[in-house]
């Protein structure tokens, strides 16, 4: 946050302006790696990449850019890797496309302070100082929500399910049980804004299962019509959710979805009852 100070300040600052006005921590297995925005503008694989219709932006933009694979020294296709933006969303990546070079390819792109982004719309900052960015995303199925802005850390952990066994369906569920599959949609689609059962890294949305889950108090109808555009149920000019098209998640998909909600609801009641 500016202070007073600064804000009195910036018109003399301005002119002060550097290109180490951001820095992005990269923790890997072989270490913490700090770049500041200097370095990677200036990194050998740096180039200007178009990105047609924008997540963030919802047009077409060009960056200065690297391939993100050139910042995951020694991560493999099985690692796993989240992206913490400074407004505590926290995605959940798949380490697998963000490496590889055909289909969907992964793009950091880095603001230069002496070009600076467009806002992200009025009272709002830009999507930098960083941004995670794709070229061809449907090739690989890559939803908004593998989009991160603000980007401050990226980190390779243990997958999900390993660090977060309390969002877990019911073991003897079978594998192809749709819960499963709605517990996989929910960690790509969901769970870089919200908690369950107060496990997650996401300081940005409301826990979905604690004290209740969404299930318990939207009728059905109501709760799809909620996921696929909150404004038509709940206007709020200064909601941050947004609107879910099937695009990202099909009919049958956010039915998936909201049955492994139903199911830790329920999961939730029977220890409850205990």
């Amino acid at each position: 946050m500016i202070s007073l100070r600064a804000v009195f300040l910036l018109p003399a600052l301005l002119c002060c302006v550097t290109l180490h006005a951001a820095q992005l921590t990269v923790e890997l297995a072989n270490g913490v790696h700090t770049w500041d925005t200097a370095q990677l503008l200036a990194h050998p694989q740096a180039r200007d990449v178009l990105i047609a219709n924008d997540v963030a932006y919802k047009r077409d933009m060009t960056y200065r850019a690297l391939p993100v694979a050139a910042l995951l020294d020694a991560v493999t296709p099985q690692d796993h890797v989240q992206a913490v933006a400074t407004d505590g969303f926290a995605a959940e990546l798949p380490a697998a496309p963000l490496l590889q070079r055909t289909g969907a390819h992964a793009w950091l792109a880095i603001e230069d302070p002496s070009h600076p982004w467009p806002k992200l719309g009025n009272g709002k900052q830009s999507a930098g100082p960083f941004y995670l960015v794709w070229t061809d995303p449907a090739q690989s199925r890559i939803s908004p929500e593998q989009w991160p802005f603000g980007l401050a850390k990226m980190r390779v952990l243990a997958p999900v399910a390993e660090r977060f066994p309390a969002l877990m369906p019911d073991a003897g569920l079978a594998a192809d049980d749709p819960v499963n599959a709605g517990f996989a949609l929910f960690q790509k689609n969901c769970f870089a804004c919200h908690r369950l059962n107060g496990a997650g890294d996401s300081q940005l949305g409301p826990d979905l299962n604690l004290p209740h889950s969404p299930t318990e108090y939207f009728a059905a109808d109501y709760l799809r019509l909620y996921i696929r555009d909150p404004q038509k149920l709940r206007h709020w000019p200064q909601a941050k959710m947004p609107a879910i098209s099937t695009n990202v998640l099909s009919d049958a998909e956010l039915d998936q979805v909201i049955g492994y909600l139903q199911h830790m609801a329920q999961q939730r009641r029977a220890g409850e009852a205990h």
